[in-house]
């Protein structure tokens, strides 16, 4: 198995929230040729148990706030639990505003030879002191769930 790597973001991702606090961006090389609506969905194609656990825990901490939980809007185009934004052959966008914070994650897939570089591309714009702290709780898992998520592509 290949080991996601931290990356730059590439320029193009943040057309999707240009006036994002944080980005980042993780990569991997599957020796597969892959869509990015391909890539994204293996990626979050039924998340690991711990995943799934973290996922329903921040939904039972975020609803007495007010916050959007991880629940599919009736008819919304989904890959695993965000809603689609965009999708083309090399690249896949998801993501939601809510009152804490706007997230965006995007998928690009370039492929050549029989192989495919992914790149997961996270972008946030906070809203005030709740957005903050919000990122700031959630910094450590998103880290470890974006790698080990990217790491699920065949390799």
């Amino acid at each position: 198995m290949s080991a996601a790597r931290e990356v730059a973001p590439p320029p193009s991702a943040s057309d999707w929230l240009g006036d994002a606090d944080f980005s980042d961006a993780y990569r991997l090389r599957s020796p597969r040729v892959l869509t990015a609506a391909e890539a994204a969905s293996l990626c979050m194609a039924e998340p690991p148990f711990w995943v799934r656990g973290l996922m329903r825990l921040r939904n039972l901490m975020v609803r007495p706030l007010g916050l959007k939980t991880a629940e599919p809007a009736a008819g919304a185009a989904r890959i695993g639990w965000f809603p689609l934004l965009h999708q083309s052959d090399d690249r896949v966008v998801m993501g939601l505003d809510d009152r804490h914070l706007d997230f965006r994650i995007v998928f690009d897939a370039v492929s050549a030879q029989g192989e495919t570089e992914v790149t997961a591309t996270t972008l946030v714009k906070t809203h005030g002191a709740l957005g903050r702290g919000y990122l700031t709780v959630i910094m450590p898992f998103h880290r470890l769930i974006v790698r080990r998520m990217l790491e699920r592509l065949p390799g």
